[in-house]
C-alpha cells in the first residue's frame, strides 16, 4: 500500500532571495594609502595620481574588445584607510585627494572607508557583522597527510596555505622515535614550494584587530559582488551630492559614489594599482580568497549574466582579481 505523500510547509522567508547587483566589466582601484601618507602633504597625492595613470590606461586597454561592438564598463574606486589610524578628517583629507586625481586625468567614482569592511551599519552589533560574516564562510584546505593537531583558523585566527612544519609533542628526550624536523608545504606547490601563514586578527573576539589582509579579502569580495547579508547586497554605493565632506570618518557612508555618471561599483573582475608594500598584502588575500566560501546564488547570478554578455569569467573568485605594483609608488 502507497503511503501518502508527505507534505513540508515553509515560510518564504525561510529561504531569502539573494538580491541581484549590477555589474561593471572592471573595478579599477586607483590606490589604497594609509592616514600617514595624506599628511604628506598634496605633493604625495599628485606624484600618486601621475605613476597610477599610465597603469590605469593599460588595465582599460588590456580588458580588450567586447563581443558586438559593446563599450566596457569600467568603475574606479579608492580606499581610505580610516580603520588603522584617523589622523585627519574628511573634510580635509578628500578634496585634495579628488583635486590631485583630476590633474593627472583620472576621476575617482566610488571612495569606501575601510571600517566599512569591518562593517556596513553604524550600530555597534552591525559594526562587526561584515568581517565576521566572512570569517565564517573560511573553509580551510587541509594539506595532505594532516592529522587536525592544528586549531582551527576559528580559534587561532591564522591561515596558511599548505603544511605547517609540525609542532613536537615531547622533547628530544622522550621521543623515542627521534624528532626530525620538517619543512612546510605549499597545497599544490609546482615544483618548490611558497607556504604562507596569514595572521586575520589580533585580540580576543570581543575586541578583535583585523588584520589589512583579511579587511582587504572583505574589501575584493564587496567589488566583485560576492557578499550578501542574509540574501541583501552590502556596502551598496550612497550617492553624495551635498558638496562639502564631514568632519567625522563615521558620518561618511561606508561606499559613496562621487561620479553620478559611474558605471556599477560590483564588477566581473577586479585590478588594482597599488605601491609595492601592499604585495605580501595581497598575497595574503589570494590565500584568504582560495579559502572562502562562496554563495551558490552570488556565484551563479554572475556566470548568468557574464554568459550572456559574451564576457568570460573564471569561475574561481580568486582568479578575477589583478594587480599592478609600480616602482615608486
Amino acid at each position: 500500500m502507497n503511503q501518502p505523500e508527505e507534505v513540508v510547509f515553509r515560510e518564504t522567508s525561510a529561504d531569502p532571495r539573494t538580491e541581484s547587483v549590477p555589474f561593471s566589466h572592471l573595478s579599477l582601484e586607483l590606490g589604497h594609502l594609509y592616514m600617514e601618507d595624506f599628511l604628506e602633504g598634496p605633493y604625495r597625492l599628485r606624484r600618486h595620481f601621475r605613476i597610477v595613470k599610465p597603469w590605469v590606461d593599460a588595465a582599460r586597454a588590456g580588458l580588450g574588445p567586447l563581443p558586438a561592438g559593446r563599450r566596457p564598463r569600467i568603475s574606479t574606486c579608492f580606499l581610505i584607510d580610516d580603520y588603522f589610524s584617523r589622523l585627519s578628517t574628511p573634510a580635509a583629507l578628500i578634496p585634495p585627494l579628488l583635486e590631485s586625481a583630476a590633474e593627472a586625468g583620472l576621476t575617482i567614482d566610488y571612495l569606501a572607508r575601510e571600517s566599512g569592511c569591518v562593517a556596513a551599519g553604524a550600530g555597534r552589533q552591525d559594526r562587526a557583522a561584515l568581517a565576521e560574516s566572512v570569517l565564517h564562510r573560511l573553509v580551510e584546505s587541509p594539506p595532505p597527510d594532516s592529522h587536525g593537531f592544528r586549531p582551527p583558523v576559528s580559534r587561532t585566527g591564522w591561515l596558511s596555505n599548505g603544511r605547517r612544519t609540525p609542532a613536537r609533542r615531547a622533547s628530544a628526550a622522550l621521543d623515542p622515535a627521534g624528532a626530525v624536523w620538517q619543512p612546510p608545504g605549499e597545497t599544490g606547490a609546482r615544483g618548490h614550494s611558497v607556504f604562507l601563514d596569514v595572521e586575520l586578527w589580533k585580540g580576543p573576539e570581543e575586541e578583535r584587530t583585523w588584520s589589512c589582509a583579511f579587511l582587504a579579502s572583505v574589501w575584493q569580495l564587496v567589488r566583485l559582488g560576492l557578499l550578501r547579508d542574509r540574501g541583501r547586497a552590502v556596502l551598496t554605493p550612497t550617492p553624495w551630492d551635498d558638496g562639502a565632506f564631514p568632519a567625522e570618518w563615521d558620518a561618511l557612508p561606508s561606499v559613496v559614489r562621487l561620479n553620478p555618471q559611474a558605471s556599477p561599483f560590483t564588477a566581473y573582475l577586479t585590478c588594482s594599482v597599488l605601491p609595492t608594500r601592499f604585495l605580501p598584502v595581497e598575497h595574503a588575500v589570494r590565500v584568504i580568497l582560495d579559502q572562502i566560501h562562496v554563495e551558490a546564488d552570488a556565484l551563479r547570478q554572475v556566470a548568468e549574466r557574464s554568459a550572456a554578455e559574451g564576457f568570460a569569467v573564471p569561475a574561481e573568485p580568486v582568479e578575477r582579481t589583478s594587480y599592478v605594483f609600480p616602482r615608486g609608488l
